[in-house]
């Protein structure tokens, strides 16, 4: 009798919640814990152009609504949209955009409450090999997260090349270490054959740059709902 109710019970458990048995690495442990902690400050931006819509990725930078994304994400908007990870929408203000060849700029949206922001690590730390998760919106599939490694450091060009999956829609978004920090900022593929999807180059850039430029917007222009919309 108490053998049946043992085997019973164990049936119940499972039928009800079969994840009770779920067992994860340790690498998938790190992974699930990344995403689930930063996916609810990553958005979807769609900015309405004259000839269409440039769709991408944006980080919650402070928790009063103020994204990081690409400045080409947002270049000769009409109207800019965002979308939070939990689908309510917001249209956002355009406020500063970093300088030639940066390709990083700042939007404000004015949520009712206080959002979760991303944090940011020292770029100059990072080192070619290491693990590399990605969250972005690839052809508007949203908070999809990839991973890879760093696979080269351009000196020259200031860039972090990897094979995490970056495809059209990711523009703006985070490349993340292992604890979850900001590393990078997705910005471009590599696609000789005109190739629209990823062949495993992608390029961001440094977070140290990303940090330089917020600190430059002047955030009582922010703040005072007095929004400078410097283009």
């Amino acid at each position: 009798m108490r053998k049946f109710l043992i085997i019973s019970l164990f049936f119940l458990l499972f039928s009800v919640n079969p994840q009770v048995f779920a067992t994860y690495t340790q690498e998938e442990q790190s992974a699930i814990a990344v995403y689930e902690k930063i996916s609810p400050a990553i958005v979807s931006i769609e900015a309405q152009l004259k000839d269409g819509i440039s769709a991408g990725t944006g980080c919650v930078v402070s928790p009063d609504g103020l994204i990081l994304t690409g400045s080409h994400v947002v270049e000769n908007f009409q109207e800019i949209s965002v979308t939070m990870y939990n689908g309510q929408t917001y249209k956002a203000e355009f406020i500063a955009k970093m300088g030639k060849n940066k390709d990083l700029a700042l939007i404000k949206i004015n949520p009712k409450k206080s959002l979760i922001a991303v944090s940011f690590a020292d770029s100059e730390n990072v080192k070619v090999g290491q693990k590399v998760l990605s969250i972005g919106n690839p052809f508007g599939f949203s908070n999809t997260l990839t991973q890879g490694i760093i696979s080269r450091i351009d000196y020259v060009k200031n860039r972090f090349q990897t094979d995490a999956a970056i495809n059209p829609g990711c523009s703006g978004g985070p490349l993340l270490n292992s604890d979850g920090l900001v590393i990078g900022i997705s910005q471009s593929i590599y696609n000789p054959d005109n190739n629209i999807s990823n062949i495993g180059i992608g390029f961001a850039i440094p977070s140290n740059e990303a940090v330089k430029f917020i600190a430059t917007v002047d955030k009582s222009k922010i703040h005072d709902g007095n929004i400078s919309k410097k283009r």
